[in-house]
């Protein structure tokens, strides 16, 4: 006798529960929190943060640049560690699987309380991540559901690497640096020294034009076949922003990034109307609160979550699907550790309008022994490790001697 619709849909309701029964979840506990400082330079330190378990396993995250982008007084360096350990105690005794209890917990205090704070939540939300891989055996990528790209594009940010020499040569030999390295996008920011707008005209124009021939030795030393990016900082005005652009329009940018505070709303979204190139930003911005509105204005063209500042992995997928209802792209700021970098890597892999990662090109020579195993990068692209969690672990030799 032929069975009927019901009958159809409600076996079919019911075959998953009783013939292929879901795996149990691991019995994993959160326990202990571990911080990692490791020196760099003048500009700042790397501070990961470790998740201990009952079972042995363990979870890293980055908590860098939250107490700002200078080397950080020992002053700063407590007020990072006080905030982990009062998130942290949001999280103990939690399965590394609660990360969405662990989200409600924190996430106001994380967003009201400006980047050290947000900074310390995310840092302790990308460890929860990196433990659940690990309890399964599986990378992060496939939590989130699944990998779209073997490798990644990325892009050198010499930036940080051009502190000594910041003249147009200085700026023009670590981009041919990073090109010879297989690298075939750059970006810098050769607008940092720029006076504050209230200087008389004479010497914003001094340094508009300093800046814009930094630009012009980039791209002669790179060539017209690799990108070029220029991040100006929020050191801008509307007027300036425009007058600016249109001056480096023969400079083919990929992208005019932050000219003005993003959040400013109503500029940022009439320069990118009065511009050629591509707008980007929102590198400190947290939540899709931060993003959505830059979003449905179409404000920007790509805006840029960093991992460790706008609430962690969980977030960032959300601020991603918010950008992609309104077709804009998402390239997340990267300035950072490898760990911040691991953690970024899973998630762009997953995510459909990811365009190009950020990577702190050239800051310290011994930046890959610091994981095990190394960052892996060819021809521009980093690899995605398939390991369990972000695939990688801290090198614990390395870490020592540079911390």
């Amino acid at each position: 006798m032929p069975l009927s619709r019901r009958q159809i849909l409600l076996g079919a309701g019911a075959l998953p529960a009783f013939a292929v029964p879901p795996p149990p979840r691991p019995n994993v506990r959160i326990t202990g929190l571990e911080t990692v400082t490791v020196q760099v330079n003048r500009r700042g330190n790397w501070l990961f943060v470790r998740l201990q378990t009952d079972k042995g396993l363990t979870g890293l995250g980055e908590a860098s640049q939250g107490s700002g982008f200078t080397q950080a007084s020992g002053q700063a360096d407590q007020a990072m560690q006080s905030a982990l350990a009062q998130y942290f105690e949001m999280l103990r005794d939690l399965s590394p699987f609660d990360v969405e209890m662990y989200r409600q917990r924190g996430r106001e205090k994380a967003r009201t309380g400006g980047l050290l704070q947000a900074t310390a939540f995310s840092a302790l939300e990308q460890a929860m991540w990196d433990l659940a891989g690990k309890a399964l055996g599986v990378p992060v990528y496939l939590l989130l559901g699944g990998k779209l790209r073997m490798d990644l594009p990325v892009y050198a940010n010499i930036n940080r690497a051009t502190n000594d020499d910041r003249s147009p040569e200085g700026f023009a030999s670590n981009a041919a640096k990073a090109v010879s390295q297989g690298f075939r996008a750059i970006k810098a920011a050769p607008f940092d020294d720029f006076p504050k707008l209230t200087a008389p005209p004479a010497e914003l124009e001094k340094f508009a034009a300093l800046g814009i021939a930094r630009v012009e030795a980039m791209r002669k030393a790179i060539g017209p076949d690799r990108d070029l990016l220029i991040d100006v900082h929020s050191h801008f005005d509307r007027k300036l922003a425009v007058e600016v652009a249109r001056r480096l329009e023969p400079q083919f940018l990929y992208w005019y990034e932050e000219p003005v505070p993003p959040e400013n709303l109503e500029d940022t979204g009439a320069i990118r109307k009065a511009v050629r190139q591509r707008m980007a930003g929102g590198e400190t911005l947290f939540g899709i609160e931060g993003f959505s509105p830059l979003c449905r204005s179409q404000a920007l063209d790509v805006i840029m979550p960093d991992v460790k500042h706008c609430g962690g992995i969980q977030e960032m997928r959300k601020i991603a699907a918010v950008a992609e209802v309104d077709a804009v792209q998402i390239s997340p700021h990267n300035p950072s550790g490898p760990v911040g970098t691991a953690a970024s890597v899973q998630l762009c892999a997953a995510l459909s309008n990811f365009v190009i990662l950020e990577y702190a090109w050239g800051e310290v020579p011994w930046r890959r022994e610091i994981l095990s195993p190394p960052e892996d990068f060819a021809n521009g692209r980093i690899h995605v490790p398939d390991g369990p969690g972000f695939g990688v672990e801290l090198d614990e030799k390395a870490v020592k001697a540079h911390s």
